[in-house]
Formats: structure tokens, C-alpha cells, sequence
């Protein structure tokens, strides 16, 4: 009764976090599109969910015997099986949140029913050799299922890319004029599409439907298909001449869909396997006489018969869970970056993979270029002109994409409902989002590369995901079975802890990210000026930290080389290539916050923009050029540096380190009171530079000096100088573009 209550308490745990993470698929198209106020939205998706929620007994069926052959099994077994499915749950889902990792509650629950089953199926194979695992595992079904997340993926992309390429090519960027007929006959597919797969299919099958209305449904499918388009084409084009945004509807239609395709495909990830156990323990205690090891759970090969009851409860908390949410309200999530129309803050970075496929696809596109047309490709062009994008203020992309994101990932969920195959709705409207994003030529050559990554990364989470759900969940399973109550007990204190934690964490998190950044402060401001003001501040900050980071390296570099310290080289290292990366990303956002400034000061100020963002980058190439061989040098435990040169190089780090300090604090402070010191300074350190470099290089020629040590040291004097030459050309451009 225990492991009962606790995987009860874990399923409205899984409904609140569950909703919270995923309630973003079906809302992000509406949101991103604006279509309607956020509270509208809301309520549209909540119908959507309680619908789906009461419809959705069927998918019950995955936990139950979709996996495992519970004919094969004893209650212990089984319970053991869904307690370690449920706490493997929580852990996974804490350790990916906290690493940032993408994962998903369909493949969770898939994979760790297959972990947990054969794992108990190689204990039961070994006291029993008469047992097979085909006997154990429903490897047909389980197989269907994995196919079925795997394939689902693909299509979706490639239908997304095609079927919005085709609308895009109908209706331009520029919809509003050619909405007089073609906008009627969207809708009526759309709506008829929807209709099929949601009414006619699902609701047509519903077990709450008369025998006889089934029948009905099953023998005129056709008709009906044909009536439902010829009526919602008129009504669609009634619609229209009456002034009301057609493809606004359609949004709003599809976001009902979509959350009710949510709710019908995801309900099992979230109570199927506690309803399972919960079933489990009432046949036990009608029929197993006190037996836990030997009464085998032969009603769990049975349908499920879901009370209603429980399938409503299980939508109402759906509802609170994504009205409530913190999560679920910030619906500027990654699919919406990723498939935005215009520029922005990339959040993904740049891969080998995407890369050599941004690479083939350009290739590929030239040769297809060479071989159609020209005139086709002109006339093609005239239909997608982005500049012509009708977008809502603030909107990431418009109605026409909204409309086909919507549409044809519920179709794709609801099919996978039908045929009692839990896709992966994260992925599939990640997925379909994506390939309209391309379709619409939202991937320029500038932004392809990064948004190619985020998708391998989201498809790279699916392995991730299904192999730590599989390996975790039959360790955790083996655990049970051997070690018993008291360590099924250790382990739900350890989810008891891992949620709280979580809970503390997020919300700290959260208060962080709701603070809103300079940067995106600059991206939603219309005046010019404020732009201006955040962007010079922000540059302010970017240069200053760059100068005292840079001190902070080139002391961290010489205090390595002096001591011999390999692990403090190392570190300088990482940080190094950290801020390499880090400074990229921070240069293109104040790039784009430059563009957003006033004509006139942007002009005036980008040369020195630009000196002053290259300058911060020099700053890394040359302590990496200077710290390259000085790893080397120490890891191979070469001679270590003599006296004669530290002493001869400590004076000149002295005045270096000066040098930077009053760098750092003009800039910090803007007030460029000892501008024209610092700069004669720093040529006469300069100066005294090459005396140094020439004085050794003539020692070097004695050939009494260690050759290994000689060359390190010289290339030491050289970056030096030229990190000085750097720190001058960054206090000037600083001067000149503040000032």
C-alpha cells in the first residue's frame, strides 16, 4: 500500500512537472504567431487537454502490457518493475534539468518499462531457463513503439519542410492578397484533416460511442469526409467575407487539436504506469490470497478500463499545473528561437556535423541550381520575399506558419494515438516547427549552421535519453528486486529529496532568468536611443571585464611558467578557449544592438566598435600563443625557467600589470584622464621590450644558453609585446567610441 500511495503521489507529481515542461508544444505556434492574448490561448488549450484527457484510456495500454508480458510476471515483480519505472522517472528528469540536457517523457517512460522488464526478464531466464525473452519482453510491440518515436522524427521534419513550402508558395509572405479563394480551401483541408484524424478515427473508436455510431463512422468515413470539407469550406469563406482572420481561427483550431492530440498521446507518460500499479494491487487483494510471489498479474495483458473519473481528475490537474506554472507562462522556449523569422541571439553554437551538413546542402542546392531554370527560380523568388512578412508586433513568425505548425503535428500525434503509438510530442512539434522554419527560408547562411546544431543537439537528447532511461531503470529495478522493501524505501526517500531540491533550485533559477538582460532590452526597444545608451554600457562592461581578464591570464601564464604549474596552465587554458567562445556570442549580440542605434552615431562609432571587439579577441589569441608552448614546455618537464630571465622579465611584468590596471579603470569609469600617459607608456615598455628581445637573442648566439628555454622564453618577450601593442589599440577604440 505504500509503493501504491507513493507512485500515486508521483503521477500528480508528473502531471504538474510533466505539463509544465511540455505545455510549451502546443502553445509556442499561437504565442510566437500572436495569435490572441495569452489567457485565450489558454483557455483554448485547456478544452483541448480535458478532451483529450477523457479520451486517451487506450494509451493506458503501452504501461500495462506494451512493454513487458505481465502473464509472466508476479505482483512483486510487477510492482517492483513500476516503482523502479517511476523513481528512475524523477531522477532523470532532476539530473537532466540541472545539466540543461533536452529529454523527453515519452522515451522516458519507453525505455525505462524496456530497462526495468529485462532486467527482471534475465533474472527470471536464469532461475527458469524454460522462459525466453520473447515469452517476457512484448518485443513485437516494444519494437513498433521504438520504430515508431525513431520514424516519426523524420516525417515530421519532412513533411513540415514540404507542406509549408507548398502553402508558402500559394499564399507569399505577403498573405492578405491572396486570401480571396485559396484561404477557404485551406481551412477546409485543414479543418478536414483534423476532423478525420481527431473525430472520425479517435472519437469514431471511443469506447464511451453506441456500437452503433461506430459502425456508422467506420462504413461512411468517406462520405462524411466530403461533407465535413464542403461545409467547413463554406464556412471558411463566410468567414472570410465577414472580415475575421480565417488563419487566426485556424490557430486557435489547431491549438485545441494539438492539446487534445497532447493529452490523449502523453496522459500514459504521466499516470499510465501508477493506474497500472494501482489495478495491479486491487486484482491482488480480490484474488491473489496473500501470494505476492507466485499470483501472476495475468489482468494487466487485459484493456485498460480507465474509469472516466480518474481521466478527468488527471486533465483538471493538466489545467492548474499549465494555468499555474512559471514554466509553462514563459513560452519563449526553444522551438520559438529556433524558428523565428528574423535575427537574434543564437542559442546553440556551431558543430563539425551541422557544418558538414550546411556545407552539403549548399553544395547540393548549387548543382539543383544549375540544372532548373533560371526563370523559375526568379518567379519562386518573387513568392518568398521575407522583407514582404506580415508579423504580428513582436511575433516570431506569422499565421500561415502558426497554422501549419499546429495542423500537422496534431495530425502526426493523433496518428500515433490511433494505432497506441506514445510518440514523442516534444519532438514531433520541435520537429515540424524546424521544417517550416526552413521551408520559409528562416535559415540564412548566418544563422543555418547554429540552428542545424540545435536540432542535432535536440535529436542527440533522444539517445541520451533512451540510453540512461534504459541503463538507470534496470539498475534501479535490479536494486529492488535483491535488496527488497527497505531499499524500494531509500530509494523513495531519495526522490522525495531529489524533488525538493529541484523545487529550491528552480526557483532560485527562475528569479534569475526573469531579470531581463541588456540584450533583450535592445531587441524590444523601438527607440534608437535607448538602444544606443544599453549598447554603450554593455560595451563598456564587455571591454572592461576583457582587461582585467586578460591581467588576470597573463599573471596565471607567467606564475605557471615561473613555478612549473601544470595544472595552473591548464586552467588558464580552459578559460581561455571559454571566453574565445563567449566573446563570439557577445559580439554579435552588440552587432545587432548596433544596427537598432541611430544612423548617424552608428556610422560615426562602428570603426571603433569594431577595433574594440577585435582587440578584446586579440587578447585571447596572444595569451594563447604565449601559453601553447608553455604547456608543452612544462608537460614534457623540459628546464625550467632561470633566474637570470625572471628577473630580467619581472620588472617589465610590474609595469604590464600597471599598465592594465589604469587601462581597466578608464574604461570602467569612462574617464580618460591619463589616456595620453598610459599610451607613451606603453611604447616605452615596448621599446624596452625589444632591447630585452635583442640582448637575448645576441645571448642566444653565445650557444651557452638551454636552446628548449632560450625559444620559449623569446616567444614569451614577443607576445608580450604584442599584448601591449593590443592593450593600446582597446583603450583607444574604447576612448573614441564612449567618449
Amino acid at each position: 500500500m505504500v509503493i501504491i500511495c507513493f507512485l500515486l503521489l508521483l503521477a500528480v507529481f508528473d502531471l504538474f512537472v510533466g505539463v509544465s515542461n511540455d505545455a510549451v508544444n502546443f502553445l509556442n505556434s499561437a504565442i510566437g504567431a500572436k495569435a490572441g492574448k495569452f489567457r485565450t490561448v489558454l483557455i483554448v488549450a485547456s478544452l483541448g487537454v480535458v478532451v483529450g484527457a477523457v479520451m486517451s484510456s487506450g494509451m493506458m495500454d503501452v504501461a500495462r502490457h506494451g512493454i513487458m508480458n505481465p502473464v509472466h510476471y508476479s505482483f512483486s515483480e510487477c510492482m517492483t518493475i513500476f516503482l523502479a519505472v517511476m523513481v528512475t522517472d524523477v531522477i532523470i528528469l532532476d539530473t537532466f534539468n540541472t545539466l540543461g540536457l533536452p529529454t523527453s517523457t515519452t522515451v522516458s517512460l519507453v525505455f525505462e518499462l524496456l530497462g526495468a522488464s529485462f532486467v527482471l526478464a534475465l533474472i527470471k531466464m536464469a532461475g527458469n531457463p524454460e522462459f525466453a525473452l520473447v515469452d517476457l519482453i512484448n518485443s513485437d510491440k516494444a519494437l513498433s513503439v521504438i520504430i515508431a518515436i525513431f520514424v516519426s522524427v523524420a516525417i515530421a521534419f519532412v513533411l513540415g519542410t514540404l507542406i509549408q513550402w507548398i502553402t508558402r508558395m500559394i499564399f507569399t509572405f505577403n498573405y492578405t492578397k491572396h486570401l480571396r479563394y485559396t484561404v477557404a480551401i485551406f481551412g477546409g483541408i485543414a479543418f478536414t484533416s483534423l476532423a478525420y484524424f481527431i473525430f472520425l478515427k479517435g472519437l469514431g473508436k471511443s469506447p464511451y460511442l453506441p456500437v452503433s455510431i461506430r459502425d456508422y463512422v467506420d462504413a461512411n468515413t468517406p462520405m462524411l469526409l466530403v461533407i465535413t470539407f464542403v461545409i467547413s469550406t463554406i464556412v471558411m469563406e463566410l468567414l472570410h467575407l465577414c472580415k475575421i482572420d480565417v488563419f487566426k481561427f485556424i490557430v486557435f483550431m489547431g491549438t485545441f487539436a494539438l492539446a487534445m492530440a497532447f493529452a490523449g498521446n502523453d496522459l500514459v507518460n504521466f499516470i499510465g504506469v501508477p493506474l497500472a500499479g494501482l489495478d495491479s494491487y486491487n486484482d491482488f487483494i480480490a484474488n491473489g490470497n496473500g501470494d505476492a510471489n507466485g499470483f501472476l498479474m495475468k489482468s494487466l495483458a487485459e484493456s485498460a478500463k480507465t474509469p472516466p473519473s480518474y481521466l478527468l481528475a488527471a486533465g483538471l490537474v493538466m489545467i492548474v499545473a499549465m494555468v499555474t506554472s512559471k514554466k509553462a507562462q514563459n513560452v519563449v522556449k526553444t522551438s520559438v528561437d529556433l524558428s523565428r523569422q528574423d535575427e537574434g541571439d543564437e542559442m546553440f553554437g556551431s558543430s563539425k556535423a551541422a557544418r558538414s551538413i550546411v556545407r552539403f546542402t549548399k553544395d547540393t542546392s548549387s548543382f539543383i541550381t544549375r540544372i532548373i531554370p533560371p526563370c523559375f527560380f526568379a518567379w519562386l523568388d518573387k513568392r518568398f520575399k521575407k522583407d514582404e512578412a506580415i508579423l504580428a508586433n513582436g511575433a516570431a513568425f506569422d499565421m500561415v506558419r502558426a497554422a501549419v505548425n499546429l495542423v500537422l503535428s496534431s495530425m502526426l500525434i493523433t496518428i500515433g494515438t490511433n494505432y497506441k503509438l506514445p510518440l514523442s510530442t516534444t519532438y514531433v512539434t520541435f520537429m515540424v516547427a524546424m521544417g517550416t522554419s526552413l521551408a520559409d527560408r528562416a535559415w540564412s547562411r548566418e544563422s543555418a549552421v547554429f540552428r542545424v546544431t540545435g536540432v542535432l543537439s535536440v535529436i542527440g537528447g533522444w539517445f541520451v535519453t533512451a540510453g540512461v532511461a534504459f541503463a538507470v531503470s534496470a539498475i534501479v529495478c535490479g536494486f529492488m528486486h535483491y535488496g527488497g522493501f527497505l531499499i524500494m524505501l531509500a530509494f523513495m526517500a531519495l526522490d522525495i529529496y531529489l524533488l525538493v531540491h529541484s523545487n529550491m533550485k528552480y526557483q532560485k533559477k527562475a528569479k534569475d532568468e526573469n531579470k531581463p538582460t541588456s540584450f533583450t532590452i535592445m531587441m524590444r526597444s523601438k527607440d534608437p536611443d535607448i538602444v544606443w545608451d544599453l549598447l554603450s554600457k554593455s560595451v563598456n562592461r564587455t571591454q572592461s571585464f576583457m582587461t582585467r581578464f586578460a591581467l588576470e591570464q597573463f599573471n596565471s601564464i607567467i606564475d605557471g611558467l615561473y613555478n612549473s604549474n601544470l595544472k595552473l596552465l591548464r586552467r588558464a587554458d580552459r578559460e581561455l578557449n571559454e571566453e574565445r567562445k563567449i566573446l563570439k556570442k557577445y559580439r554579435r549580440r552588440e552587432l545587432l544592438g548596433l544596427r537598432r542605434c541611430p544612423p548617424t552615431i552608428a556610422i560615426e562609432r562602428n570603426t571603433w566598435f569594431h577595433l574594440g571587439a577585435n582587440s578584446d579577441q586579440q587578447f585571447v589569441y596572444c595569451l594563447k600563443r604565449m601559453l601553447e608552448p608553455i604547456i608543452e614546455h612544462v608537460d614534457n618537464n623540459f628546464t625550467p625557467m632561470s633566474e637570470t630571465y625572471k628577473n630580467e622579465f619581472n620588472p617589465i611584468r610590474q609595469h604590464v600589470e600597471s599598465l592594465m590596471k589604469d587601462c581597466e579603470r578608464m574604461i570602467s569609469t569612462t574617464a580618460f584622464v591619463r589616456y595620453d600617459e598610459v599610451l607613451e607608456e606603453a611604447d616605452n615598455i615596448k621599446d624596452e621590450l625589444s632591447k630585452v628581445r635583442k640582448t637575448h637573442i645576441d645571448r642566444m648566439q653565445n650557444g651557452n644558453e638551454n636552446l628548449q628555454t632560450s625559444l620559449l622564453y623569446l616567444n614569451t618577450i614577443q607576445e608580450t609585446q604584442e599584448f601591449l601593442s593590443i592593450m593600446r589599440h582597446q583603450l583607444r577604440a574604447a576612448k573614441k567610441f564612449l567618449e
